[in-house]
């Protein structure tokens, strides 16, 4: 079984007939566009998305901010005068 990560669901059909129409009724909730009862997509607004890559760049980030973090606290850092660079 799948699990759904929207409330709002659609047939692949019914999108297809008037996509903008489903964006615009959505508002800015996300969409699961459905092919055979299972999700094909989802629809997402612009702000919802870039939001969402935001928190992805910021999770890759977290192990490199840890490792500075870490090597900070064992004193492995340089001092750098923003003003001379």
């Amino acid at each position: 079984m799948q699990s759904l990560l929207s409330n709002l669901t659609i047939s692949m059909s019914d999108f297809k007939k008037n996509p903008a129409k489903v964006l615009r009724d959505a508002g800015d909730e996300p969409v699961a566009a459905l092919n055979h009862n299972k999700a094909a997509f989802y629809l997402v607004d612009p702000r919802l998305f870039e939001a969402l890559i935001d928190e992805v760049e910021d999770a890759q980030l977290m192990p490199l901010l840890h490792q500075r973090i870490a090597n900070a606290e064992k004193g492995n850092y340089k001092i750098i005068d923003i003003d001379a660079i």
